[in-house]
């Protein structure tokens, strides 16, 4: 499946914000994470509100993130989720609150935001989705620098060999010229994070990315994005795989009806809910199958 036009343009204001994050730097290491290593405050949004008609989605949300930081939201589906993620990057709209990333200029939802606005959010950060959304009449080489070379404005050379470094990093050294029907579920999101990785964003934000993935092919992507986090990319992840988030997240916040019930480190969150509705979240999940 293409992206659609939505998804396309987001993807392709991720793009423009990594030209202005030193996608420019002649032999920059595309296996870096596109942000400098300390622990300032990369992204911050506040009181962020959505409905959709009558139904209040999102309920003045809280979010901060550091840079190097993994933040992992759960909960029921429903909850909210997905669409706090689209939000940080505008493929939402929220009604109200504040969104900031990566010292960007910080956008108020309460009035009209442009269409130059929306970009300047979006610069900065690139977003994995659920659906692989590879363009199939491309090669997977061509995928990948497809935001680069046409919105960037990266040398094809270089482009292409950045995109192979990062092929050959998640184990696709050999699928560099297949086209995405020859690819797996597994292989073809292994791609959509390169393609995301190829913009060198200093935020990724991944929507349940392994949730269209049979299950034997979870566990390949999963740890491609557990060996981002351990070289101190900044994600937030919206995932159901709650032993990745043990493994990965510094911080778990868990949502149920459009807000934040309650958030923690895992090893306090998993093993000690403060809040009951949060208990009995996770024994329905984690309950043992008779």
């Amino acid at each position: 499946m293409s992206p659609t036009d939505h998804e396309r343009s987001a993807n392709d204001g991720a793009a423009n914000g990594g030209a202005a994050n030193g996608s420019d730097a002649a032999g920059a290491d595309p296996l870096a994470p596109g942000q400098t290593p300390d622990d300032s405050v990369l992204l911050e949004a506040r009181g962020i509100r959505k409905s959709f008609g009558d139904n209040e989605v999102l309920r003045s949300i809280d979010l901060e993130v550091r840079r190097g930081e993994v933040v992992v939201l759960i909960g029921p589906s429903g909850s909210g989720k997905t669409t706090v993620l689209r939000s940080l990057n505008g493929l939402e709209t929220p009604d109200g609150g504040t969104v900031s990333i990566a010292g960007g200029p910080s956008l108020d939802f309460s009035t009209p935001i442009s269409k130059a606005e929306r970009f300047a959010l979006r610069d900065r950060s690139a977003m994995v989705f659920q659906q692989h959304n590879l363009f199939p009449h491309m090669t997977v080489l061509q995928n990948v620098i497809e935001g680069p070379v046409r919105v960037q404005k990266v040398p094809k050379a270089r482009a292409e060999a950045e995109a192979s470094a990062l092929l050959d990093r998640v184990g696709l050294a050999e699928k560099h010229d297949a086209y995405p029907f020859e690819l797996s579920g597994g292989q073809q999101q292994r791609v959509g994070i390169v393609r995301a990785l190829a913009l060198k964003p200093q935020l990724l934000l991944f929507d349940e990315p392994t949730s269209a993935l049979d299950p034997e092919l979870v566990g390949e992507v999963l740890q491609v994005i557990k060996e981002l986090a351990d070289e101190g990319w900044t994600m937030v992840v919206v995932t159901h795989e709650l032993g990745f988030a043990r493994q990965a997240a510094d911080e778990v916040l868990f949502m149920d009806g459009g807000v934040v019930v309650e958030r923690g480190a895992p090893g306090q969150l998993f093993t000690a809910p403060r809040e009951e509705r949060t208990r009995r979240f996770l024994q329905r999940i984690l309950r043992p199958l008779d």
